[in-house]
Protein backbone atom coordinates (compact mmCIF):
# COMPACT_ATOMS: atom_id res chain seq x y z
CA UNK A 1 0.00 0.00 0.00
CA UNK A 2 0.85 3.23 -1.18
CA UNK A 3 2.58 5.40 2.27
CA UNK A 4 4.23 8.24 0.54
CA UNK A 5 2.81 10.00 -3.03
CA UNK A 6 6.95 11.11 -3.47
CA UNK A 7 9.72 9.91 -2.30
CA UNK A 8 13.34 11.33 -3.15
CA UNK A 9 16.19 9.61 -3.07
CA UNK A 10 19.79 12.39 -2.59
CA UNK A 11 22.58 14.05 -1.41
CA UNK A 12 21.25 15.38 1.48
CA UNK A 13 23.71 18.85 1.53
CA UNK A 14 23.77 21.67 3.61
CA UNK A 15 23.07 24.81 1.73
CA UNK A 16 25.12 27.96 2.63
CA UNK A 17 24.38 30.96 0.15
CA UNK A 18 25.67 34.20 0.28
CA UNK A 19 25.99 37.06 -2.80
CA UNK A 20 28.96 37.46 -4.42
CA UNK A 21 29.96 39.49 -7.28
CA UNK A 22 32.18 38.14 -10.29
CA UNK A 23 35.16 39.66 -8.84
CA UNK A 24 34.82 37.75 -6.05
CA UNK A 25 34.65 34.62 -8.20
CA UNK A 26 37.58 35.55 -10.01
CA UNK A 27 39.79 36.48 -7.26
CA UNK A 28 38.42 33.01 -5.23
CA UNK A 29 38.92 30.68 -8.12
CA UNK A 30 35.35 29.76 -8.83
CA UNK A 31 33.94 28.71 -11.78
CA UNK A 32 30.84 30.70 -12.46
CA UNK A 33 27.50 29.26 -12.95
CA UNK A 34 28.54 25.47 -12.22
CA UNK A 35 28.42 22.75 -9.39
CA UNK A 36 32.58 21.92 -9.13
CA UNK A 37 33.11 19.18 -6.48
CA UNK A 38 35.52 20.30 -3.77
CA UNK A 39 37.63 18.58 -0.44
CA UNK A 40 37.65 19.38 3.09
CA UNK A 41 40.05 22.27 2.98
CA UNK A 42 38.44 23.86 0.11
CA UNK A 43 35.37 23.68 1.70
CA UNK A 44 36.62 25.36 4.65
CA UNK A 45 38.67 28.16 2.53
CA UNK A 46 35.41 28.70 0.88
CA UNK A 47 32.78 28.94 4.06
CA UNK A 48 35.44 31.33 5.85
CA UNK A 49 35.21 33.74 2.83
CA UNK A 50 31.58 33.87 2.76
CA UNK A 51 30.12 37.04 4.20
CA UNK A 52 26.27 37.05 5.56
CA UNK A 53 25.71 33.62 4.87
CA UNK A 54 22.00 32.06 5.15
CA UNK A 55 22.10 27.79 5.98
CA UNK A 56 20.02 25.50 5.16
CA UNK A 57 18.64 21.77 4.46
CA UNK A 58 19.17 21.22 1.16
CA UNK A 59 20.52 19.02 -2.26
CA UNK A 60 18.44 18.92 -5.37
CA UNK A 61 16.11 16.23 -4.64
CA UNK A 62 15.70 16.94 -1.10
CA UNK A 63 14.65 20.69 -2.67
CA UNK A 64 12.05 18.80 -4.74
CA UNK A 65 10.63 16.77 -1.86
CA UNK A 66 10.57 19.93 0.23
CA UNK A 67 8.46 21.71 -2.92
CA UNK A 68 6.42 18.30 -2.97
CA UNK A 69 5.70 19.14 1.19
CA UNK A 70 5.10 22.26 0.96
CA UNK A 71 2.62 21.39 -1.23
CA UNK A 72 0.79 19.47 0.73
CA UNK A 73 1.87 15.79 -0.66
CA UNK A 74 2.57 12.57 2.03
CA UNK A 75 6.84 12.71 1.01
CA UNK A 76 9.50 11.19 2.57
CA UNK A 77 13.52 11.51 1.70
CA UNK A 78 16.75 9.22 1.53
CA UNK A 79 19.67 10.67 2.49
CA UNK A 80 22.75 10.51 4.93
CA UNK A 81 23.71 12.63 7.15
CA UNK A 82 26.26 12.13 10.26
CA UNK A 83 25.01 12.09 13.61
CA UNK A 84 27.00 16.01 14.11
CA UNK A 85 25.37 19.41 14.53
CA UNK A 86 24.77 19.96 10.76
CA UNK A 87 23.24 16.20 10.28
CA UNK A 88 21.01 16.95 13.26
CA UNK A 89 20.04 20.54 12.04
CA UNK A 90 19.51 19.04 8.56
CA UNK A 91 17.27 16.15 9.79
CA UNK A 92 14.97 18.47 11.80
CA UNK A 93 14.89 21.49 8.94
CA UNK A 94 13.61 18.46 6.50
CA UNK A 95 11.01 17.18 8.81
CA UNK A 96 9.92 20.85 9.93
CA UNK A 97 9.06 21.26 6.14
CA UNK A 98 6.86 18.37 6.71
CA UNK A 99 8.74 15.99 4.71
CA UNK A 100 9.76 12.77 6.29
CA UNK A 101 13.59 12.08 7.18
CA UNK A 102 13.52 8.12 6.80
CA UNK A 103 16.33 7.09 7.48
CA UNK A 104 18.72 8.41 10.91
CA UNK A 105 21.68 10.47 11.26
CA UNK A 106 24.73 7.82 11.09
CA UNK A 107 26.40 8.06 14.86
CA UNK A 108 29.99 6.62 13.59
CA UNK A 109 30.04 7.99 10.03
CA UNK A 110 33.70 8.39 9.28
CA UNK A 111 32.99 11.75 7.09
CA UNK A 112 31.12 14.97 8.21
CA UNK A 113 27.94 16.08 6.74
CA UNK A 114 27.79 17.12 3.09
CA UNK A 115 27.85 20.95 2.62
CA UNK A 116 27.22 23.22 -0.49
CA UNK A 117 28.81 26.81 -0.84
CA UNK A 118 26.19 28.82 -3.36
CA UNK A 119 27.67 32.06 -4.94
CA UNK A 120 24.92 34.66 -6.03
CA UNK A 121 26.01 36.86 -9.09
CA UNK A 122 24.20 40.00 -9.63
CA UNK A 123 22.85 38.70 -12.63
CA UNK A 124 21.18 35.71 -10.57
CA UNK A 125 23.55 32.78 -11.93
CA UNK A 126 24.60 30.41 -9.17
CA UNK A 127 28.23 29.02 -8.44
CA UNK A 128 27.79 26.00 -6.44
CA UNK A 129 30.86 24.47 -4.65
CA UNK A 130 30.33 21.12 -2.74
CA UNK A 131 31.96 18.87 -0.45
CA UNK A 132 30.55 15.80 -0.32
CA UNK A 133 31.27 14.88 3.12
CA UNK A 134 29.25 11.54 4.11
CA UNK A 135 26.40 11.57 1.49
CA UNK A 136 29.07 9.69 -0.60
CA UNK A 137 29.04 6.83 1.66
CA UNK A 138 25.07 6.19 0.73
CA UNK A 139 24.47 2.95 -0.25
CA UNK A 140 21.47 -0.06 -0.49
CA UNK A 141 21.68 -0.11 3.37
CA UNK A 142 20.46 3.73 3.98
CA UNK A 143 17.30 2.99 1.82
CA UNK A 144 15.06 1.08 4.71
CA UNK A 145 13.27 -1.43 4.19
CA UNK A 146 9.54 -0.85 2.40
CA UNK A 147 10.16 2.68 1.86
CA UNK A 148 10.49 2.83 -2.32
CA UNK A 149 7.83 0.44 -2.42
CA UNK A 150 5.41 2.75 -0.53
CA UNK A 151 6.11 5.57 -2.77
CA UNK A 152 3.66 6.63 -5.77
CA UNK A 153 6.47 8.53 -6.79
CA UNK A 154 10.69 8.13 -6.19
CA UNK A 155 12.46 10.44 -7.71
CA UNK A 156 16.62 10.06 -7.64
CA UNK A 157 19.19 12.30 -8.11
CA UNK A 158 21.98 12.33 -10.44
CA UNK A 159 24.57 13.74 -8.65
CA UNK A 160 24.49 10.09 -6.52
CA UNK A 161 25.74 8.63 -9.41
CA UNK A 162 29.44 9.02 -8.32
CA UNK A 163 29.76 6.30 -6.15
CA UNK A 164 29.16 2.66 -7.02
CA UNK A 165 27.07 1.68 -3.61
CA UNK A 166 24.90 4.79 -4.61
CA UNK A 167 24.33 3.71 -8.48
CA UNK A 168 23.03 -0.18 -7.07
CA UNK A 169 20.82 1.64 -4.09
CA UNK A 170 19.06 3.85 -7.25
CA UNK A 171 18.82 0.77 -9.37
CA UNK A 172 17.37 -1.52 -6.81
CA UNK A 173 14.83 1.31 -5.39
CA UNK A 174 13.81 1.87 -8.99
CA UNK A 175 12.88 -1.39 -9.16
CA UNK A 176 11.09 -2.41 -5.86
CA UNK A 177 9.22 0.92 -6.50
CA UNK A 178 8.19 0.02 -10.27
CA UNK A 179 7.59 -3.74 -9.17
CA UNK A 180 5.20 -2.29 -6.35
CA UNK A 181 2.99 -0.03 -8.91
CA UNK A 182 5.10 3.28 -8.27
CA UNK A 183 6.49 5.32 -10.60
CA UNK A 184 10.25 6.02 -10.54
CA UNK A 185 12.48 8.84 -12.26
CA UNK A 186 15.84 10.48 -12.36
CA UNK A 187 16.56 14.19 -12.71
CA UNK A 188 19.82 14.01 -14.52
CA UNK A 189 21.23 16.93 -12.13
CA UNK A 190 24.28 18.24 -14.19
CA UNK A 191 25.52 17.84 -17.52
CA UNK A 192 29.48 17.24 -16.13
CA UNK A 193 27.41 14.67 -13.97
CA UNK A 194 26.05 13.24 -16.92
CA UNK A 195 29.33 13.41 -18.92
CA UNK A 196 30.87 11.02 -16.16
CA UNK A 197 28.48 8.61 -15.98
CA UNK A 198 26.83 8.65 -19.86
CA UNK A 199 26.85 4.69 -19.75
CA UNK A 200 25.34 4.16 -16.70
CA UNK A 201 22.58 6.59 -16.94
CA UNK A 202 21.52 5.58 -20.43
CA UNK A 203 21.69 1.78 -18.90
CA UNK A 204 19.10 2.92 -15.72
CA UNK A 205 16.86 5.19 -18.31
CA UNK A 206 15.70 2.17 -20.32
CA UNK A 207 14.36 1.10 -16.44
CA UNK A 208 12.48 4.03 -15.29
CA UNK A 209 9.17 5.34 -16.17
CA UNK A 210 10.06 9.21 -16.34
CA UNK A 211 13.38 11.63 -16.54
CA UNK A 212 13.95 15.48 -16.04
CA UNK A 213 16.70 17.26 -17.64
CA UNK A 214 17.70 20.40 -19.15
CA UNK A 215 18.79 21.08 -22.86
CA UNK A 216 22.44 20.83 -22.02
CA UNK A 217 22.19 17.43 -19.48
CA UNK A 218 20.38 16.07 -22.79
CA UNK A 219 22.29 16.86 -25.32
CA UNK A 220 25.30 15.95 -23.08
CA UNK A 221 24.04 12.58 -21.81
CA UNK A 222 23.17 11.60 -25.81
CA UNK A 223 26.52 13.35 -27.15
CA UNK A 224 24.18 15.67 -29.93
CA UNK A 225 24.90 19.31 -30.72
CA UNK A 226 21.31 19.61 -31.63
CA UNK A 227 18.40 19.01 -28.83
CA UNK A 228 15.99 17.41 -31.42
CA UNK A 229 18.25 14.88 -31.96
CA UNK A 230 18.86 14.39 -28.20
CA UNK A 231 15.15 14.48 -27.39
CA UNK A 232 13.99 11.57 -30.55
CA UNK A 233 16.69 9.18 -28.93
CA UNK A 234 15.59 9.95 -25.36
CA UNK A 235 12.03 8.55 -26.51
CA UNK A 236 13.90 5.91 -27.69
CA UNK A 237 14.53 5.35 -24.15
CA UNK A 238 12.26 6.11 -21.99
CA UNK A 239 8.32 7.13 -22.00
CA UNK A 240 8.19 9.95 -20.43
CA UNK A 241 10.92 13.02 -21.18
CA UNK A 242 10.65 16.26 -19.65
CA UNK A 243 13.12 18.76 -20.67
CA UNK A 244 13.61 22.50 -19.32
CA UNK A 245 15.05 25.41 -21.49
CA UNK A 246 15.16 28.11 -18.90
CA UNK A 247 13.22 31.10 -20.57
CA UNK A 248 12.51 29.26 -23.75
CA UNK A 249 9.61 27.28 -22.71
CA UNK A 250 9.47 22.92 -21.53
CA UNK A 251 9.11 20.43 -24.05
CA UNK A 252 7.10 17.26 -23.02
CA UNK A 253 7.05 14.01 -24.60
CA UNK A 254 5.54 10.87 -23.44
CA UNK A 255 5.44 7.89 -26.46
CA UNK A 256 5.92 10.03 -28.54
CA UNK A 257 3.66 12.98 -28.00
CA UNK A 258 5.06 16.24 -27.41
CA UNK A 259 3.49 18.68 -25.61
CA UNK A 260 5.03 22.29 -25.54
CA UNK A 261 4.57 24.24 -22.67
CA UNK A 262 5.30 28.32 -22.23
CA UNK A 263 6.90 30.12 -19.52
CA UNK A 264 6.80 33.79 -18.50
CA UNK A 265 10.28 34.90 -18.65
CA UNK A 266 11.50 37.39 -15.89
CA UNK A 267 15.09 38.59 -14.50
CA UNK A 268 16.31 36.20 -12.03
CA UNK A 269 17.29 37.30 -8.86
CA UNK A 270 18.81 33.77 -7.95
CA UNK A 271 18.66 30.29 -9.96
CA UNK A 272 19.37 28.65 -7.03
CA UNK A 273 16.63 26.07 -6.64
CA UNK A 274 14.88 27.25 -10.28
CA UNK A 275 15.01 23.14 -12.10
CA UNK A 276 14.39 21.76 -8.41
CA UNK A 277 11.43 23.15 -8.00
CA UNK A 278 9.82 22.89 -11.78
CA UNK A 279 10.42 19.32 -10.59
CA UNK A 280 8.23 19.92 -7.28
CA UNK A 281 5.92 21.47 -9.82
CA UNK A 282 5.47 18.87 -12.27
CA UNK A 283 5.57 16.09 -9.92
CA UNK A 284 3.07 17.17 -7.95
CA UNK A 285 1.01 17.22 -11.65
CA UNK A 286 1.78 13.87 -12.26
CA UNK A 287 1.25 12.70 -8.25
CA UNK A 288 -2.43 14.53 -8.59
CA UNK A 289 -3.23 13.17 -12.02
CA UNK A 290 -3.22 16.54 -13.60
CA UNK A 291 -3.01 16.21 -17.95
CA UNK A 292 1.04 16.92 -18.22
CA UNK A 293 0.32 19.94 -20.03
CA UNK A 294 -0.88 21.53 -16.74
CA UNK A 295 2.15 19.55 -14.92
CA UNK A 296 4.30 21.56 -16.78
CA UNK A 297 2.79 24.50 -16.12
CA UNK A 298 2.98 23.78 -12.20
CA UNK A 299 6.12 23.13 -12.84
CA UNK A 300 7.32 26.48 -14.40
CA UNK A 301 5.01 28.39 -11.77
CA UNK A 302 6.94 26.63 -9.19
CA UNK A 303 9.81 27.21 -10.85
CA UNK A 304 9.22 31.38 -11.71
CA UNK A 305 8.39 31.72 -8.01
CA UNK A 306 11.69 30.19 -6.54
CA UNK A 307 14.29 32.46 -8.96
CA UNK A 308 12.10 35.81 -7.66
CA UNK A 309 13.97 35.51 -4.23
CA UNK A 310 17.01 34.38 -2.25
CA UNK A 311 17.23 30.84 -1.65
CA UNK A 312 15.85 27.08 -3.29
CA UNK A 313 12.64 27.33 -1.58
CA UNK A 314 9.21 28.62 -2.34
CA UNK A 315 8.64 31.70 -0.15
CA UNK A 316 5.21 32.04 -0.94
CA UNK A 317 2.35 29.68 -1.11
CA UNK A 318 2.83 27.78 -4.43
CA UNK A 319 -0.35 26.37 -4.36
CA UNK A 320 -2.05 29.30 -4.25
CA UNK A 321 -0.30 30.42 -7.59
CA UNK A 322 -2.01 27.00 -9.54
CA UNK A 323 -5.00 27.84 -8.36
CA UNK A 324 -4.77 31.89 -9.51
CA UNK A 325 -4.28 30.44 -12.69
CA UNK A 326 -6.70 27.99 -12.60
CA UNK A 327 -4.93 24.78 -12.44
CA UNK A 328 -6.35 23.57 -9.30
Amino acid sequence: MTKYQAVGIGNAVVDVICRSDDAFLDRMDIEKGVMQLIDAARAEELLTAMANRAQSAGGSVANTIAGLAALGLETGFVGRVRDDELGRSYAHDLTRLGAEFVNPPAPNGALPTSRCMIFVSPDGERSMNTYLGISTELGPDDVPAGVAEAAGLLLLEGYLFDKPDAKTALADAAAACRKAGGKAGISLSDPFCVDRHRADFRALIGDLDYVIGNEHEWASLYEERQLEDALARACEDCDLVICTRSGAGVIIIEEGKRIDVDVTRADPVDTTGAGDQFAAGFLYGLATGAPLDVAGRMGCIAAGEVIGHYGARPETDVKALFAAEGLV
